[in-house]
């Protein structure tokens, strides 16, 4: 049987029982720790003889589990019947080394492991009335047994309650896995007295943190939400529930990401690397680049599947979210699923591939050419022109006699979604992959760890945003507070500097150092229009003659073009179109004609300091609607305690004037709690506070006798 199959399931597929003896044709399943397990095992372990009776179904397989563990083998179960009352009447225990041995692996040079033997180790039950009996027993083993090894076995590693109270509390407390794990065995002795291993433990805490989109969660993510409207009208979610309850798909996005929208719509990326990288929570994420070239979040989905239909749904969502306004521009991975629901809800926009994916699927497409990588790396990021790129591409099918690779066919065929020279003429503001929704992702690290539910883990979504609000606020206060000085006298490198953002204007300085390495000529005017070549000396990485990577010197030449009555420059590198960054080519023409300033249409807005933008008025405080009052009330407490507490500090006098006031506080707010019917302070004096106490009315005592006690 299938092993998710229960056992009941199994029973109909096996209602035509066979005989005892001839049960190899059956699959099996591995015995695993219940709740019963957690009962103590006997100490001694007798072997199974025919005949032995035992009261329940948990009594039979507690014992021959014991058993095993003493010899050194695992369990499996199979052949499991039930009568038609649905009751069990048979069920065999057997070796968990039983069966033929299965390879399954794509290379057949490497073949995975297999630890089946058909070995006959075995041991019948029938029912008996309310008791099972051992019908049929084989004992012996056609392969090495060893008692000290059966701890590694699956069948024989439990978690106990204690242990996992422990991981969790471990595990909230922010200790890694290593000193986690480390805890029990210091406390068992050593690793041999445990009955779970490393990786049972981080399977219990993955299980833990793993989100789970329930029907209980459906109802608490729907209040959460309605609290979140309910103080931020802006704030949009949607839901998606099957016709059972549960919840199926959910997408949401606050006020700020929405406006934020309106400032960085060009370019988006839409990833769900998040479903498959760590975690298995099915997490998909648009993000945006704002003006520092930051990653901004747009949004998030929670999906419970993949397919075209499930990310049209997504895409509808957050395209009604954004006011019906589409991207001019959109990254995501090479998935045909997200291809159909963007050609059917974005079909204005220009779909790119993640060419970091493609490079990555590399050693799993073509198994046996470790050295194409480089090559290929080449052909794709070196190539300048279509016509460059596809010469170099049939160069390297030759090269390496792949023209019956179906995978690079596939890539050749569909080189306008993801080839740089194919792309280029698209503004992609310097998102050349999908790395800043894995950077959004890991960022997400920090905020899920030991979270179990749906609605925590919104909530952690929401800590997320505030702290990448809190971050685009220092880069806003460095740019504006801080100047990076220019390393040239050019007029035009003034103009960079005070309108662009600290990063971006980084960005153009790397253009300008680069203006050292190009050689600008002229080739032809035909009136107002210049062409020029410029030479560019560079290095790039190629394969050796010993098939190892070495750095190469290069002369690369490229053509720009300058319009001296306008003032237009155009470069074939296409940079500018790419990231909205001047390249050194197109500096190095600027510098030669002796221009001062640059046309305001190479200066973006969208890297501009000096903007204001919808986004930044709006307050991002989400403490407020996540806390309870009884929060709120402590947390004003708290802060009115903490200046009180520094202003006594000061002196003997203010804090004798403090203790007096707070020791007048409580008695007034303990004759209030008696008064209205609700419990007095429940907390106990110290003895510090006691003889703080007794000296301070000591001191505050007036004496009867004024010769005896001079003024101070």
């Amino acid at each position: 049987m299938e092993p998710d199959l229960t056992l009941d399931e199994v029973a109909e597929q096996n209602r035509s029982a066979p005989d005892e003896e001839d049960e190899d044709a059956f699959v099996v399943e591995e015995i695993g720790d219940s709740s019963d397990d957690r009962q103590a095992e006997p100490t001694v372990a007798l072997e199974p003889k025919k005949g032995m009776m035992f009261s329940s179904e948990d009594d039979a397989v507690r014992f021959y589990k014991a058993y095993a563990r003493k010899k050194g083998f695992g369990v499996i179960r199979r052949t499991t019947r039930h009568g038609e009352d649905k009751m069990l009447t048979y069920f065999t225990l057997a070796c968990n080394r039983q069966g033929k041995a299965q390879y399954s692996a794509k290379n057949s040079f490497k073949p995975n492991p297999s630890t089946r033997m058909q070995c006959p180790a075995k041991s019948n039950f029938s029912r008996r009335g309310e008791n099972f009996c051992i019908t049929t027993v084989t004992l012996d083993h056609n392969h090495p047994i060893s008692p000290s090894k059966a701890r590694f076995l699956r069948c024989h590693k439990k978690v106990d309650l204690h242990s996992k109270r422990r991981l969790e509390l471990n595990d909230q407390a922010g200790a890694r896995m290593n000193k986690n794990f480390g805890s029990p065995v210091m406390e068992a002795g050593w690793y041999g007295n445990l009955e779970f291993g490393e990786k049972e433990c981080t399977n219990y805490l993955q299980e833990k943190r793993s989100l789970k989109l329930g029907a209980g969660d459906a109802h608490a993510l729907y209040r959460y939400f309605l609290h979140m409207q309910s103080k931020d009208p802006a704030f949009f979610h949607v839901m998606d529930v099957a016709e059972d309850g549960r919840l199926r798909n959910v997408f949401w996005a606050d006020a700020r990401s929405r406006a934020a929208y309106e400032s960085y719509w060009d370019v988006i990326t839409f990833d769900t690397t998040y479903l498959t990288n760590k975690y298995t929570i099915p997490l998909a994420t648009f993000v945006g680049i704002n003006h520092h070239g930051e990653s901004v979040l747009l949004g998030c989905g929670l999906l419970s599947n993949e397919d075209t239909e499930t990310f049209v749904w997504l895409f509808k969502s957050w395209l009604c979210c954004m006011s019906c306004k589409p991207p001019n521009a959109i990254i995501t991975d090479q998935c045909k699923p997200m291809q159909n629901a963007i050609e059917e809800v974005f079909p204005q926009a220009r779909h790119r591939w993640c060419a970091c994916h493609i490079m990555k699927k590399i050693p799993e497409n073509l198994n046996g050419y470790e050295n194409i990588k480089s090559t290929l790396s080449n052909v794709v990021y070196d190539s300048l022109t279509k016509h460059g790129f596809d010469k170099a591409w049939v160069e390297m099918i030759n090269k390496y006699d792949l023209q019956e690779n179906e995978w690079l066919a596939g890539l050749y065929d569909n080189k306008n979604r993801w080839v740089p020279a194919y792309v280029k003429d698209t503004f992609w503001a310097g998102m050349s992959s999908t790395k800043r929704s894995e950077s959004v992702n890991a960022f997400f690290d920090g905020y899920v760890n030991a979270r179990t539910t749906l609605k925590q883990f919104v909530e952690q979504y929401e800590n997320l945003l505030r702290d990448k609000v809190e971050k685009e606020n220092k880069a806003d206060s460095k740019s504006f507070q801080q100047q990076i000085p220019c390393i040239t006298h050019y007029d035009f490198e003034r103009q960079f500097q005070a309108a662009y953002t600290t990063a971006k204007f980084k960005e153009f300085q790397d253009q300008l150092r680069g203006k050292i390495y190009c050689y600008p000529t002229q080739l032809n005017k035909e009136g107002s229009i210049f062409t020029f070549g410029v030479r560019e000396d560079s290095k790039i990485f190629c394969e050796g003659e010993d098939g190892k990577g070495k750095e190469k010197r290069v002369i690369l030449e490229f053509i720009v073009l300058f319009n001296q009555g306008e003032c237009d420059v155009q470069c074939m590198c296409r940079l500018f179109e790419f990231r909205g960054i001047l390249c050194s080519h197109i500096i190095s023409v600027l510098a030669l004609m002796e221009i001062t300033d640059v046309p305001s249409r190479y200066i973006l807005q969208r890297w501009r300091k000096d903007i204001k933008r919808k986004h930044t008025f709006i307050r991002c405080s989400y403490d407020d609607m996540i806390d309870t009052q009884v929060v709120q009330r402590y947390d004003n407490l708290c802060k009115r305690s903490h200046e009180l507490a520094e202003n006594g500090a000061e002196s003997d006098a203010l804090h004798d004037l403090v203790m007096d006031g707070l020791n007048e506080l409580q008695s007034k707010i303990d004759a209030y709690c008696a008064s209205v019917g609700c419990p007095p302070s429940k907390r106990k004096e110290s003895k510090v506070d006691q003889v703080v106490k007794k000296l301070r009315a000591k001191k505050q005592q007036v004496p009867t006798n004024t010769n005896e006690m001079p003024s101070q």
